[in-house]
């Protein structure tokens, strides 16, 4: 679909569309790799999507992370976490010998330290491998691909290989001729790391590969993929390396202001994320064209994305460069509805789902309206003794998306064994639970979500395993020991009662889907 006038009729869930599915990340997959992967595990839980009637995957961010691992903090907005790359997948490809990916590794978490090494040694093996002559039939592939993918491949793939050369943490610690990008210092680097280079591409192209795999695999079986879209990049990337002019930086490439919210539910200074703001201006100058390849570059592998910190769109929260709190920020204007318009015309739709939660102000539902994107509510966010609160199941409506909670928050019985009496009583009244227990607050929201006026209704994987604080994915505010939480292979068995009970809950709440769906056709 590419008439924009088309598009614009067709709001992102038609009238009666009901559906429903689980927010996992692809990392917290089991896999005897140490990190979840696309691989089996990865068609295996599509397959536990599609028996129990969910019709939506919903992962965090793909791209490959930086600082503390986090998802949301990633070196490109272009490129995938080569640690996603499925060795499983390489041994049958003949680029890898089954002994080779042998290793020892927790189970229900991610040990950062041992399976980054881990994965960049096989990497390189495949690398010498491909380069010898294995696998001549994938060559001409592999060269289109990075012929496709030029316009941001090429300076990913150096800036990775000086990284790595130079051991640094920031593009910043670099030699200055290097940091602005001087062509003949660019020229030399390409030249002495053509062989590290080529190994990132190689394996960006394989993991593009896989990943498609699994898409065509996930639409055969009538599950779609939501993708995630982190507002803000990275400081330290390539994006901020190679434009730094979209972005508010003093002469030494080093921002002026840093994103963050203000005082909020979870913090109260609020949180400074570090983030580089945009120069809105220079992006409008140029029609958009770097966000509007960075959506592109999403949706070539799921089918709808999730706009994270929407009201960024409208407005975001600017703090000044050395603040020790965000309390000192103020509200900026975004570029609302004018990129918008620009997406809609390029797109020819918006397939977007709009995380329009924390600090709001008028600009942001009005934005929501005029394009018709659906909304976000979260039931851990309900209970407030407020009757009026918007999360509240009686105020959601159709075009929007419910869930229990998000990554951001405590699994669903952790957070009821934390809620204050009152707020307790609020959630047993609403469920119509006389003597509540917090064993009952996961499943309960659940049904309270797939009851609800919401076209779409999601629940962490934790929340369908009744999990406790073990479960929990991130805790905002802290640095270390998120990104970590795996399932194990029990969890996602097929035997394993939460899948009955979430087929039966779904076909009782008709959320029953509707394979070809105007928001999935805007996406295709």
């Amino acid at each position: 679909m590419n008439d924009c006038k088309t598009a614009r009729k067709i709001p992102p869930f038609p009238s009666g569309y009901r559906a429903s599915g689980v927010l996992l990340h692809l990392t917290s997959l089991p896999s005897p790799y140490g990190i979840g992967d696309v691989g089996p595990s990865a068609f295996t839980w599509i397959d536990r999507l599609h028996e129990s009637g969910q019709h939506w995957w919903q992962a965090l961010p793909l791209g490959p992370t930086g600082y503390g691992n986090s998802p949301y903090s990633c070196l490109s907005s272009f490129a995938g976490n080569g640690l996603l790359i499925s060795p499983y997948f390489l041994i049958e490809d003949g680029l890898l010998m089954a002994d080779e990916c042998d290793g020892t590794f927790p189970v229900k978490t991610i040990h950062y330290a041992s399976v980054i090494p881990f994965k960049h040694r096989l990497l390189k093996v495949v690398w010498n491998r491909f380069r010898a002559g294995v696998r001549k039939d994938l060559v001409s592939a592999y060269r289109e691909f990075c012929e496709s993918r030029s316009v941001w491949l090429e300076d990913y793939a150096l800036y990775r290989a000086l990284k790595a050369a130079y051991k640094s943490d920031s593009y910043l610690d670099w030699a200055q001729d290097l940091i602005k990008r001087e062509a003949p210092a660019l020229e030399r680097a390409r030249r002495e790391l053509a062989n590290e280079i080529d190994q990132i591409r190689l394996a960006q192209f394989l993991l593009s590969r896989q990943a498609q795999r699994l898409k065509d695999y996930a639409r055969a079986q009538g599950v779609r993929l939501i993708g995630d879209l982190p507002f803000f990049v990275s400081l330290d990337s390539s994006d901020v390396w190679t434009n730094p002019e979209l972005f508010d930086l003093d002469e030494q490439r080093r921002p002026r202001f840093v994103a963050g919210v203000p005082p909020d539910y979870f913090s109260s200074t609020g949180q400074l994320w570090g983030n580089p703001v945009y120069n809105w201006k220079a992006h409008a100058e140029t029609g958009y064209t770097w966000f509007l390849a960075r959506i592109r570059a999403l949706l070539a592998h799921v089918d709808v994305v999730r706009l994270d910190h929407f009201r960024g769109f409208a407005s975001a929260w600017h703090v000044p460069a050395g603040a020790s709190t965000a309390e000192s920020g103020e509200w900026v204007p975004g570029p609302g509805a004018d990129l918008f318009n620009v997406m809609r015309s390029k797109l020819g739709g918006l397939p977007f789902i709009a995380e329009d939660l924390g600090a709001y102000t008028r600009d942001v539902p009005a934005l929501l309206e005029q394009f018709q994107i659906p909304g976000t509510r979260v039931l851990q966010f309900a209970f407030d003794g407020s009757e009026g609160n918007m999360h509240l199941p009686q105020h959601h409506n159709h075009n929007s998306v419910v869930y229990t909670g998000t990554h951001d928050n405590p699994p669903s019985r952790e957070w009821c064994e934390r809620l204050p009496e009152p707020q307790q009583r609020q959630l047993w009244e609403l469920v119509k639970r006389s003597n509540g227990d917090c064993r009952d607050a996961a499943p309960d929201l659940i049904r309270l979500a797939w009851s609800s006026q919401a076209a779409l209704a999601v629940t962490p994987l934790q929340d369908l395993l009744n999990l406790g604080h073990l479960g929990r994915m991130n805790e905002p505010g802290t640095a270390e020991g998120n990104w970590r939480w795996r399932a194990t292979k029990q969890m996602i068995a097929p035997e394993s009662f939460q899948w009955q009970w979430l087929k039966n809950l779904t076909m009782s709440s008709n959320r029953i889907g509707l394979v070809q769906s105007a928001v999935l056709e805007t996406a295709s």
